[in-house]
């Protein structure tokens, strides 16, 4: 029996591996699932962590834990986004290692890549550039978690991957009204005009920058598929220096665009503007996705229906998803 440890398996990703190891278990297979909430397990405190891997010796790690948040989040906590970060990825790594895993798994971002760097992003765009300032602190420790994965790897023979998801949204997204990811702040936002009868909705920036979307289980999907790839054919595809494969659809909209999918969504019939003097972030963010499409998976989730599907889930658990 596999015993797998899922860290951060409250968070929106981490929640989707879960059920969809659950899944698995009540098919047969043969795995036990560890997970510890942040009261039982503090990732950044080193010997927590320590004890922890030492007392259950997991087989395999998912690092699913992370701070996270978007543009207003990371350009007002960016201390608090590197170190925790950092803290994290270097004691669960680390202490896996020492407990004996040999399998590991992290979940990354695609804010590592470059602000100018050609359209759609290979993975080997990584360090070819100058980040993207609002996010960098989040970015830097994001990479730095790559690197581990690959210096244990060439140094101790390990198999930990990591995996560049780009924007992900979903049910058990954050709704904070200033904290939250683009997609579930305009849910929010639309939801709440719509409800006080507002006839205008007025979002960040100027709406012409092109994001891609990620439905949560697709990336839980797309997580367990690169985990259960076995080594040789894993290796085969990634370069000794280029251990990180990037998770997308491979298409992109305008946040203008997105916006009026949420208010079709959403049922708000009122007019839409744009703040110019908001900041953009990166204008376009495309995730070339063709490594994992030709290792054989592909994005399932179209955006529209992802969409229907989360705003239910708000409308489901609105006084939890406030945040």
């Amino acid at each position: 029996m596999r015993k797998i440890y899922v860290a951060g398996h409250r968070g929106m990703v981490g929640g989707a591996i879960c059920r969809q190891l659950a899944a698995r278990k009540s098919a047969g297979e043969a795995l036990e699932v560890i997970t510890r909430t942040h009261a039982e397990l503090d990732l950044t405190n080193q010997a927590a962590v320590r004890d922890f891997m030492a007392r259950e010796k997991p087989d395999v790690v998912i690092l699913a834990a992370a701070k996270v948040g978007g543009i207003h989040a990371n350009n007002t906590y960016p201390a608090e986004f590197i170190y925790e970060n950092l803290m994290i990825e270097c004691n669960v790594i680390h202490q896996a290692f020492a407990a004996g895993v040999t399998k590991l798994l992290q979940l990354g971002s695609s804010c590592i890549y470059p602000k100018a760097v050609a359209q759609p992003i290979a993975e080997n765009a990584l360090l070819t550039g100058t980040l993207e300032p609002t996010n960098e602190p989040y970015a830097v420790a994001k990479i730095a978690g790559i690197k581990l994965c690959e210096s244990y790897n060439r140094q101790h023979g390990v198999d930990f991957r990591s995996v560049m998801p780009t924007n992900l949204y979903g049910p058990g997204d954050n709704f904070h009204p200033e904290n939250s990811h683009v997609l579930p702040a305009l849910i929010r936002r639309f939801h709440e005009a719509k409800r006080d009868g507002a006839e205008v909705v007025t979002i960040w920036g100027s709406g012409a920058p092109r994001r891609e979307f990620l439905h949560v289980d697709d990336m839980a999907a797309a997580s367990l598929f690169v985990l259960d790839l076995n080594k040789e054919a894993y290796e085969a595809d990634t370069q000794p220096m280029l251990s990180h494969i990037n998770v997308g659809t491979g298409t992109d909209v305008s946040i203008l665009e997105v916006a009026q999918m949420i208010a079709k969504v959403v049922g708000f019939a009122g007019r839409i503007d744009t703040d110019p003097s908001k900041p953009d972030g990166t204008m376009r963010k495309l995730m070339d996705v063709s490594r994992l499409s030709d290792m054989g998976w592909d994005a399932q989730v179209a955006l529209e229906h992802g969409l229907e599907e989360t705003y239910a889930w708000y409308l489901t658990n609105y006084e939890s998803a406030r945040g």
